[in-house]
């Protein structure tokens, strides 16, 4: 929706933050929704830095050979790619800053291709991997340039990470490129084109910053895709090369965080035409599956205890997307957290959210999401802030919009088509009552309530989980400012908190053995826009309850840690050889598996010990299958009674296998299973 800000003064911007005002704390945003870098900077006091930015555009933004670090397969390893003016070049790596006694130096030939070529001159696409990398710091040297340094975190005690959503580079260019139809409008379209990735990524280089101030041990940026903003139809139809997006990288890698900070990108729909970007980026464990043709497909990557499974959506084949995130997990069953960034917003709350597109995609994608157990989906695309309640087993119940996408647009524009031209909102108006009679009114309002899921929401109170039975659903802000999307007018019954004030915003994610802690913040004010929000994993089996108290987090943690540290002193010591542990496992069986139901709504599981074994799994099913798992416990015990989500008369299937651990590269446990009883026991609930 269009929007307008007033234009105030230094002075009148400080007494509106001195009131208390909710206001945008920037000045002169455009009409469409941005964010204006030169009012930002003499809000922020850093018009000095804004200065420099400009002085220095020209060379940034011709300079197509920035560097790009992406996560490697682990936490030891780290991915590079970057445009080489020559064909062959060097590339090292030591942990010394004179380069002297390199732990990897090599010299690679890089791939010549027509969207390479910058003024009639042929640029070559270069990649590598480093591996072996242990926690410090290092330096990279790419043939003689100037040598960068870079860290490598020590993740043996938890790490963080940013997550962000649509730098979009580019996206606050005020002339669309349908309009540059001759020679000179297209003049003007690329004119404008380098103003608004000036703008933008002066913004979203601010938004780095901020985030590394807050915790400069940062591992890695997850991006929810749509680093930049020109696809194939925003090309003007004149004086095109097929290059006209490299100027957008240029802003988007002209951030000083990105010189060291590895970053992990999803494609989202405005990266996705143009293959430009597979050179940017070097994705491990990168996979066909998922590829829409231009961009490639899905990829994933371990950083310490955690999973990431990163699904290239713009190919809306969920069959290969079932099929990558089953091979995935099944490669890293050991890890403790399974995380996976999509760029659509499917259970997101602006103006993207409702769309039938985006909720078709959510009622396939959801069940794979709850079959692999994953714990958290962090999505982007609708440029605003929204945070689920912990939702498990939403169904799709409305069709009427199935084969009408364009009947569905019409009525949203109609619906949110209420405000004066000129007004500035952060959520949208509606138009359609809700107590209309007209048919295809209801008809939309009927839609739009079956997409609430309210019987998918199994978490509604506190400010943290414990073994919480549903996934979140995040979707991030614009990071960068170049654009925003009101609210929907309706707030769906699945969001636990949403936010929209039209200033970049950024997330920090701290991951540990037993807690998932998430911070979102604005960068004008570097205030939180949301209450912190954390999930706790215990291995106690009756523990399935909502935290109101920090500090009940906190102690939930603590006491978490110390019961493991007890235990490990009480079993078998952690192997640090992974095929040892491996072979340990190959060979134990479990014996006696016996599953009873003597008391209501309860079922006790008893097993023979395993000597070598560190501890059990034990899954419940409705299904013999065990497709969707009602429970899924862990315990060093070899009896263990059971009762919650159980419920009286029905029948279960019940699996146990055992674990032991091992210490990898970084000494972080990692666990090692057996196979899992031969047959499964079923039980009828008292």
């Amino acid at each position: 929706m269009k929007k307008s800000c007033a234009k105030f003064t230094a002075a009148a911007i400080s007494l509106v933050l001195a009131l208390g005002c909710g206001m945008s704390a920037f000045a002169d945003v455009p009409k469409d929704g941005q964010t204006n870098a030169e009012s930002f900077a003499e809000y922020k006091g850093i018009t000095n830095s804004w200065n420099s930015w400009k002085e220095n555009w020209e060379t940034e933004k011709n300079d197509w050979t920035k560097v790009s670090i992406t996560p490697g397969s682990d936490e030891t390893e780290l991915n590079f790619a970057w445009y080489s003016k020559t064909k062959s070049v060097t590339f090292s790596v030591s942990a010394n800053a004179d380069m002297s006694k390199p732990i990897y130096s090599k010299t690679l030939n890089g791939t010549a291709d027509d969207i390479l070529v910058q003024n009639g001159k042929q640029l070559y696409a270069c990649k590598t991997s480093v591996k072996n990398l242990k926690a410090g710091t290092y330096y990279y040297q790419i043939g003689n340039l100037e040598t960068t340094p870079f860290d490598v975190q020590d993740v043996s005690k938890g790490f963080s990470f940013v997550f962000v959503g649509d730098p979009q580079i580019g996206s606050s260019n005020s002339m669309k490129s349908s309009s540059a139809k001759d020679e000179e409008s297209a003049d003007a379209f690329y004119s404008a084109q380098s103003d608004a990735v000036r703008n933008d990524a002066f913004n979203w280089s601010n938004t780095l910053d901020n985030a590394l101030q807050k915790d400069e041990n940062i591992g890695f940026v997850l991006s929810a895709g749509d680093q930049i903003q020109s696809r194939t139809k925003d090309a003007p139809a004149v004086k095109t090369d097929n290059t006209y997006s490299e100027i957008e990288y240029s802003g988007f890698l002209s951030a000083s965080a990105l010189k060291s900070l590895p970053l992990a990108p999803t494609v989202g729909n405005h990266d996705a035409t143009l293959g430009n970007y597979n050179y940017h980026f070097n994705t491990p464990n990168s996979s066909e599956l998922g590829s829409n043709g231009i961009v490639g497909g899905d990829y994933w990557f371990t950083y310490g205890n955690a999973l990431f499974i990163m699904l290239n959506t713009q190919d809306t084949n969920t069959a290969e997307h079932k099929q990558f995130i089953e091979e995935a997990v099944a490669k890293n069953s050991d890890c403790k957290w399974r995380f996976v960034t999509l760029h659509q917003d499917i259970y997101g709350s602006a103006e993207h959210s409702n769309e039938p597109e985006i909720t078709n995609l959510r009622y396939e994608l959801v069940p794979i999401f709850e079959d692999n157990d994953i714990d958290v989906v962090f999505t982007g695309h609708d440029h605003a802030y929204s945070r689920s309640y912990l939702l498990n087993g939403g169904k799709k119940t409305d069709t009427y919009y199935d084969d009408k996408e364009d009947e569905y647009s019409d009525m949203f524009d109609y619906d949110i088509d209420a405000a004066p031209d000129n007004s500035s909102v952060f959520q949208a108006y509606k138009q359609v009552q809700d107590n209309t009679d007209d048919e295809k009114e209801r008809a939309y309002l009927n839609y739009l309530e079956s997409i609430q899921d309210k019987n998918a929401i199994k978490k509604t109170d506190g400010e943290s989980v414990v073994n919480p039975e549903g996934i979140l659903y995040m979707t991030a802000n614009s990071s960068s400012g170049s654009k925003y999307y009101d609210l929907t007018s309706r707030m769906q019954a699945y969001v636990a908190s949403r936010w929209q004030e039209d200033v970049p915003t950024h997330s920090i994610v701290e991951i540990t053995d037993t807690s998932f802690t998430i911070n979102t913040y604005r960068t004008d004010t570097n205030e939180k826009i949301d209450t912190e929000f954390s999930i706790i994993k215990t291995d106690d089996t009756n523990s399935n309850v909502v935290s109101d108290s920090k500090n009940d987090k906190q102690n939930t943690a603590k006491n978490t840690a110390s019961k493991g540290n007890s235990k490990l002193q009480n079993t078998t010591k952690i192997t640090n050889d992974k095929s040892n542990a491996q072979k340990i496992m190959n060979k134990v069986k479990i014996k006696n598996l016996t599953v009873k139901s003597n008391t209501k709504k309860k079922i006790t599981v008893s097993w023979k010990k395993v000597k070598k074994a560190k501890g059990y799994e034990i899954q419940v099913s409705k299904k013999k299958t065990f497709k969707k798992k009602l429970l899924d416990k862990f315990t060093n015990k070899t009896k263990i009674t059971l009762k919650k989500k159980l419920k009286s008369g029905k029948t279960y299937y019940v699996r146990v296998r055992a674990y032991t651990t091992y210490k990898n590269k970084n000494n972080i446990t990692k666990k090692v299973y057996s196979s899992w009883v031969k047959k499964a026991k079923n039980v009828k609930v008292k």
